[in-house]
């Protein structure tokens, strides 16, 4: 089983930057792909992020050049920096692992984009 906690949500204005972690219980060598989801108010959850264990990403394309998924194996942690963020950014982001054992989910956190 694996627990995953983000962190580095909040409050930003347009244009502003954010830096989401989301940390494993344990080691996440071994999961093939992690990713970050996000739902807004009224709107299915929707893919924003993803990584696989050799490294390779792809992202939705309203987050492309915007936004930078990565991890550290070291640390059991998967990072998703949010650049140059815009209103409609603003949802509750969830932190995915794909393991072999099983899909998990973090509790998500929460982000708001406004002036």
């Amino acid at each position: 089983q694996v627990q995953l906690v983000e962190s580095g949500g909040g409050l930003v204005q347009p244009g502003g930057s954010l830096r989401l972690s989301c940390a494993a219980s344990g080691s996440i060598v071994r999961i093939p792909a992690m990713g970050w989801y996000r739902q807004a108010p009224g709107k299915q959850r929707e893919l924003v992020a993803r990584i696989i264990s050799g490294g390779s990403t792809n992202y939705a394309d309203s987050v492309k050049g915007r936004f930078t998924i990565s991890r550290d194996n070291a640390k059991n942690t998967v990072y998703l920096q949010m650049n140059s963020l815009k209103p409609e950014d603003t949802a509750v982001y969830y932190c995915n692992a794909d393991a072999y054992s099983g899909t998990y989910w973090g509790q998500g956190t929460q982000v708001s984009v406004s002036s």
